[in-house]
């Protein structure tokens, strides 16, 4: 049997506290996050709103 160190068996599973900074950059990275996905949504919905729109539009050229 292998011979482990203490420190690797009995390891404690609990994460540091996270301060105030880390709670402050945790929730303004989920906000821009979030905003993103959302104008991503909104410029796809708008893109193919356009494209569907040209599609359907007779050609203009001379």
């Amino acid at each position: 049997m292998a011979n482990l160190a203490e420190t690797t068996v009995f390891t404690s599973s609990t994460s540091p506290k996270e301060t105030p900074l880390d709670k402050t950059t945790r929730i303004v990275r989920r906000i821009t996050e979030d905003e993103a996905e959302i104008r991503h949504q909104k410029t796809a919905r708008l893109r193919k709103a356009r494209f569907e729109r040209e599609a359907n539009t007779p050609g203009t050229s001379p």
